[in-house]
């Protein structure tokens, strides 16, 4: 797991981007409408997030699981080492996500790019579902 992406809650984007960009000089890397906006910090990303993006209420660093790694997995392993579940494991916009806070009490969210099908199992599912041809 690694993490490059601290998600920063706010109420409006709008409102709070100013004080990003002009004060602290970030650039804005990408924006998704009033709920995601990523900030250039480097070598992190700081994202303000609002609306159904606020997924935790104080400034939480996000991880992100590599390709392959199974996010559940993953999960227990934190939760075994005494985290505990916030929000159980999601469908998200672009991944699957849960947040969970630390031993000490500390938000952390957990994401990982849903697994896609094979090229076997499309084809598979694509060879059952086309109907034969009456020509």
């Amino acid at each position: 797991m690694q993490s490059n992406l601290l998600l920063y809650p706010v109420d409006d984007i709008d409102a709070a981007l100013p004080f990003f960009e002009q004060g602290l000089g970030l650039a804005v890397k990408f924006r998704d409408g009033g709920r995601y906006c990523a900030l250039d910090a480097g070598p992190i990303t700081v994202a303000l997030v609002a609306g159904e993006e606020r997924l935790v209420s104080q400034p939480a660093l996000a991880f992100r699981l590599e390709a392959g790694e199974d996010i559940a997995a993953a999960i227990e392993r934190l939760l075994a080492g005494g985290a505990r579940i916030a929000q159980p494991l999601a469908s998200g916009p672009h991944e699957l996500r849960a947040v969970l806070t630390t031993p000490q009490g500390f938000p952390l969210v957990v994401s990982a790019k849903p697994a896609r099908p094979s090229a076997t199992t499309l084809l598979s599912s694509m060879r059952t579902s086309v109907a034969p041809c009456s020509c």
